[in-house]
C-alpha cells in the first residue's frame, strides 16, 4: 500500500514538473469585470435582423472598411485575399498580399488606398490597384510582430497596434493565458517615415480609433476589458488615461461613429462557467502545455457582442447574439448610411444591420 502511495506521489510530482518545465507561459491571474458593470437591459438589441452579405464568398472577414466616397466595402479574409463589394452588390477578389491567413485590421488611407495589417510576415502594408508596399516591418531594429489594427490621421500620421511581442497570431491564446502586457501602440511619422513606440506594456493591444477632432487616439486592451485614451493635442499631449473600462467582453476593433461616439466589437474570451481557470496558474500551465485543452476554455464562438460608447465613455447601446446562432466572434463594427457592417472570425459573410 505504501509503495502504491509513493508511486502516485512520484507520478504527480513528475507530471507537475513536466507541466512547469514545458509550459510556454509565465502566467498571472486574469480578472474579469463584475456582472454589475454590464449594460442595463433597456440598452440591449438583437442581431436577429442581420442581413448576410457576401455569404459563402468570404472566409472569416475579420475587419471591414468602407470607402465613403464610392460606397465600396473592403474586407480581408482568412485565405489572404482583400475582397471588395461594389455599389451594385458584386464582389471582387481584389488583391492577395499574402498566401497565408494573416491579414487583420484595415482602413482607408488619405490617398484612397487601403492600409492593411499583416500579423505575421510583413507588418503594415499599403495596398492599391498599382500593387502592395510595405510601410513598416521593423521598429527600433526589431521586427514588428502581430500588427493588429490601423488608422491614419489627417496630417498623414499612421497609428497601429502590435497585439503581442511574445506570442503570434497562430498561438495568440497563450497571450491571454499568460495575461501579461506584451502589446504596443506604434506611429509612423509622415515626414520622416520612421516608426516609433508611443505606448508599450499594453494587455493585447487591439483596435485603434481617432476622435472626431483627432485630439486623441483610442487603443483597446483586450485582456484589461478597457480602452485607453492617448492624447495627441493640448496640455495632455503624450499622456494616457482610461477612456472606458469593465466592458462586458474583450474589446477587439473600434471605429468612430458619425456622431462622435464609438462602435466596439467585444468577444467572449472564455465561457462564464470556466472563467475561474484564469485565476489558477497551475491550470493555465496545464492548458498551455496540452494545447488541445484550449478548445475547452475558448469562448469566442459562443456569442456576438457590439457596444456603442459615447464620446464621454458612457455605454449607449448594445447589440448581442447571446447564443451565437446568427453571428459569433464579431470582431469589428463599422457604421455607414444608418447600417452597421460587422466583421467576424467565425462566419462566411459580413453582417449588415440597420440601426
Amino acid at each position: 500500500m505504501a509503495s502504491v502511495s509513493n508511486f502516485l506521489l512520484l507520478f504527480v510530482a513528475a507530471f507537475s514538473a513536466h507541466i512547469f518545465i514545458n509550459s510556454p507561459i509565465s502566467p498571472q491571474p486574469l480578472h474579469f469585470p463584475p456582472p454589475s458593470s454590464h449594460p442595463k437591459p433597456h440598452l440591449y438589441s438583437s442581431f436577429q435582423r442581420v442581413e448576410k452579405i457576401g455569404e459563402g464568398l468570404l472566409k472569416d472577414p475579420e475587419d471591414v472598411a468602407v470607402d465613403e466616397s464610392s460606397g465600396i466595402i473592403y474586407t480581408a479574409t482568412r485565405d489572404g485575399w482583400i475582397k471588395r463589394m461594389h455599389k451594385n452588390g458584386s464582389w471582387e477578389d481584389w488583391v492577395r498580399p499574402t498566401q497565408d491567413h494573416t491579414l487583420l485590421g484595415i482602413t482607408i488611407s488619405l490617398s484612397g488606398k487601403l492600409l492593411v495589417c499583416d500579423a505575421v510576415k510583413q507588418g503594415l502594408l499599403r495596398v492599391g490597384d498599382d500593387g502592395v508596399d510595405v510601410l513598416a516591418s521593423h521598429v527600433h531594429g526589431s521586427q514588428i510582430s502581430f500588427a493588429d489594427d490601423v488608422i491614419e490621421a489627417s496630417d498623414g500620421s499612421i497609428y497601429f497596434s502590435s497585439a503581442s511581442t511574445k506570442f503570434g497570431l497562430h498561438n495568440w491564446y497563450l497571450d491571454i493565458l499568460e495575461a501579461k502586457p506584451h502589446g504596443k501602440l506604434l506611429k509612423i511619422d509622415p515626414s520622416t517615415k520612421l516608426t516609433t513606440v508611443l505606448l508599450d506594456n499594453l494587455s493585447f493591444a487591439n483596435g485603434v480609433a481617432l476622435s472626431k477632432d483627432q485630439d486623441y487616439l483610442l487603443v483597446c486592451e483586450s485582456w484589461k476589458f478597457r480602452c485607453l485614451k492617448y492624447w495627441l493635442k493640448g496640455e495632455k499631449t503624450g499622456t494616457r488615461e482610461v477612456f472606458v473600462e469593465n466592458l462586458p467582453g474583450s474589446p477587439d476593433n473600434i471605429n468612430l461613429a458619425p456622431d462622435g461616439g464609438y462602435w466596439i466589437a467585444l468577444f467572449q474570451c472564455s465561457p462564464e462557467n470556466l472563467q475561474f481557470v484564469h485565476n489558477w496558474r497551475i491550470l493555465k500551465h496545464l492548458i498551455a502545455t496540452f494545447p488541445k485543452l484550449m478548445n475547452l476554455v475558448m469562448g469566442m464562438n459562443s456569442k456576438a457582442t457590439v457596444v456603442k460608447v459615447g464620446a464621454d465613455g458612457t455605454m449607449e447601446k448594445m447589440y448581442e447574439d447571446p447564443t451565437g446562432k446568427v453571428m459569433s466572434f464579431v470582431t469589428s463594427a463599422f457604421e455607414f448610411e444608418d447600417h452597421l457592417y460587422l466583421g467576424s472570425l467565425n462566419s462566411n459573410f459580413i453582417g449588415k444591420l440597420q440601426i
